[in-house]
This record gives structure tokens, sequence and C-alpha cells, in this order.
């Protein structure tokens, strides 16, 4: 695409692939285990970080929308870049005229952009927490695609977002490693707009996506483990030929037609962060449902070859998307429900129960 450097090897494999990187976050994550996705409902920061170190197994750095809307993910890809100026509550103001795909972006963690994260590590660092870190961000594609609604260019677009994102990448990056040196990252591109790829009104082919984003994964590579998440219907074939080591997105059942890929995706070292606790439609008071979804769309997969074991030792646990729509009392409930379906695929007895397909 012209205007867009892009890395001569871009797809590791069809199924993805997963770089065995000193220090990978993954090494020391236990299966099962539960973590957040972007957003958190709190106006207070650092009640923010208190929820999130205590909810979770491996704490996600959160954003707060509903603190200022400074930090929507949008407004957090593009502040310190050409032509985007800020308004006065966090708005943003795209001058198309003004982007420059040659220009560095200034990552200010003092910014208000930023509160959410910084507080987070100031809360984790004070604490003395040396565990895992997982935190997000989100991915060139959808930072392009806002771009592109705004009235820049395709090429113009997306090599500026490319540029935003990778270099807001690197200086997070180095945030949390200054702060919490011993904490193994788990960074995650969120791709929301990723859903409307295979559309034929895109403003970018798919392999040139592909390209985009592993790009930007490939600014952290040496450094942390990279996922990538979309909540929507995305096309998870072309996702993972991006490389991700682990790939976030809701259980469900639509996935189980693309069983070949996830499972050479598995075999291959990647894991998969399993969105199983709906967080749209009406929230349901107990796990049971969440769990038997689940346990139902793993018992499909393995029926149409996935293996067993796999699905179950290389799994995370998230909610389908971010809790910042929500009220702080109902993700509390949500990441109760989380717990709890955790405890059901750490159990045997539940292992054994979808094999067999009970």
């Amino acid at each position: 695409m012209e205007g867009v450097e892009t890395r001569g090897d871009a797809a590791q494999s069809p199924a993805g692939g997963c770089p065995a990187a000193p220090g990978r976050a993954l090494d020391v994550i236990e299966p099962g285990s539960t973590t957040g996705i972007g957003s958190l409902p709190h106006r207070n920061a650092a009640q923010a970080a208190e929820f999130a170190l205590d909810a979770y197994d491996v704490p996600a750095i959160p954003s707060l929308p509903r603190r200022s809307p400074a930090e929507s993910v949008i407004a957090q890809a593009l502040v310190g870049a050409a032509g985007v100026t800020l308004g006065q509550y966090g708005t943003v103001a795209i001058d198309v005229e003004r982007l420059d795909p040659t220009a560095s972006v200034d990552t200010d963690l003092w910014r208000d952009n930023f509160v959410g994260f910084r507080t987070f590590l100031d809360t984790a660092a004070e604490r003395g927490y040396e565990g895992p870190i997982k935190w997000q961000f989100v991915g060139p594609i959808s930072v392009g695609v806002a771009l592109r609604r705004a009235g820049a260019s395709p090429a113009v677009a997306f090599a500026v977002a490319v540029q935003a994102v990778s270099d807001h990448l690197r200086a997070l990056s180095a945030a949390v490693t200054a702060a919490l040196p011993n904490s193994p990252q788990l960074v995650v591109l969120d791709e929301p707009f990723a859903d409307g790829l295979m559309s034929r009104d895109f403003p970018i082919a798919p392999d040139q996506a592909i390209d985009l984003l592993s790009e930007a994964m490939a600014v952290l590579e040496p450094k942390a483990t990279i996922g990538v998440h979309c909540c929507g219907d995305a096309d998870v074939a072309t996702l993972l030929e991006s490389g991700p080591c682990v790939l976030s997105l809701p259980a469900s059942m639509s996935l189980v037609p693309l069983a070949g890929y996830l499972d050479r995706f598995l075999r291959n070292g990647g894991w998969i962060a399993w969105g199983a606790v709906a967080t749209g439609g009406p929230i349901g008071v107990t796990s049971t449902r969440s769990w038997h979804q689940l346990a139902k769309v793993w018992c499909e997969l393995v029926q149409r070859g996935c293996d067993a074991g796999l699905l179950r030792t290389q799994s995370l646990l998230t909610p389908e998307c971010g809790l910042g729509t929500h009220s702080v009392s109902v993700a509390e409930r949500l990441c109760h429900s989380l717990r709890d379906v955790s405890r059901s695929v750490r159990s045997e007895a539940a292992a054994a129960q979808f094999v067999l397909g009970a």
C-alpha cells in the first residue's frame, strides 16, 4: 500500500505462531486465568486500579472513558500526532491536511488520556506487584478506519495509524517496564473495526490489514507477548495470519467451523482468551449460563478435531468486551461470574465433562 511500510515477514503462518521470547508472560500465567478487556466504568482512577489488581488473576491496566472521553481508544491512539488536537472535554479534532505519516508521535503519560494507565502503574508499584500484567491498545486497522472516516485518504490514514500506534506501544511498554520491571507483559491490540474487514467497502484489502497489524505487533515482540482482540464477528483466519501469540474473542458457536484454524494455532503455541462472560444484553446473576456456553463451544470444537487438552491448558478467560458501559456494581458481578467459570475450567471433573461431550 502506498505510503505504508510493511514487514516482509508479516504473516508467520496461516494459523499464527508464538515466538518463545525470554520472560514470556504465557510462561508464568496459569491455564484458565482471568484477565480484563480494556475499559472499566470507574470515574476514580485509584479505585479502578485497585479493582483491576483484585478482580483478575492477571491484572489488566484499564482505560476509563467514563472518567474522561480522553481515555477513549481513538483519542488515546491519536494524542500527540501531527494534525490532531484535543478539545476541552477530551474530544478529538483532526485536521486531515496536517496529518503527517513521517512524524513521530509523542506519548505524554501526564496527559488526561493516560490517567488510568499511570495510576494503575503507581498503585501496582506501591503494592510491590511482580506478576504478569496485561494491557490493551487499539490497533492500526481501527485507527486507520477512524482517520478515513474523518476524511483522510486511505494511504495517509493507515500510514499515520501504524506510526501512532507503534510509537505509543513503545512508550507505554517502556513505562510498564520502568514501574514494574519484574512483570512480564501481555499486550493485546484491540481491533473493534476488524469485523468489517471482509466487506467490499472496507478501505484496505485484507492482506494490507494483516501487514499493518503485524508491523505494530513487531514493535513489541522482543519485549512482550502480543495478542489481538475483536469483540465483533471478525475474520479469524485473517487475524491469525498477522501472527499473534494470543487470540482474544467471544466464546461463540460461530467459531466451531474454524476448528482447524484454532487447533493449528494452539499446536503452534498460541493461546486463546475466551470471552466467557457476556457483557451485552441481560446480565446473568450466576455463572451457570456462561460456563455452559463455553463448555458447549469447546465440546463442539473437540468433536471437530481440536485437541481437548490444548483448549483447556492454553486458555485465558475474559469478559466478552470492556466493562466501561456498565455500572461498577455490574462490573463486580461480571468479574465474580468470570472467577466462577475459571474454577470450572480448572476442575478436572469439568474438563472431563466437555471432553466427553456430556
